[in-house]
């Protein structure tokens, strides 16, 4: 089984809200998932980005795969987090 850590879309349309999941590479994208890992609200001025920094740490330490969009929210939620 592959996990990756990727987006699953909620919310009405042309107003989207994301979870960030832990699921198999294998599920449709809006499907089962292993663990809910974080949020993304792009409809926030400014966006918000929430993770469970040790959750996220846990799965990528585990061979987890982080699609390419999630990787950049990771990247710029711990650089905010540092300033």
């Amino acid at each position: 089984m592959a996990v990756r850590i990727r987006m699953q879309r909620f919310g009405a349309k042309k107003k989207p809200f994301y979870r960030i999941v832990a699921t198999d590479s294998r599920v449709k994208r809006d499907g089962d998932f292993l663990e809910q890992v974080g949020t993304y609200d792009p409809m926030q001025s400014p966006h918000t980005i929430t993770f469970k920094a040790e959750r996220m740490d846990y799965w990528l330490s585990v061979g987890a795969q982080a699609s390419d969009t999630v990787a950049s929210l990771y990247r710029k939620f711990k650089t905010d987090a540092k300033s």
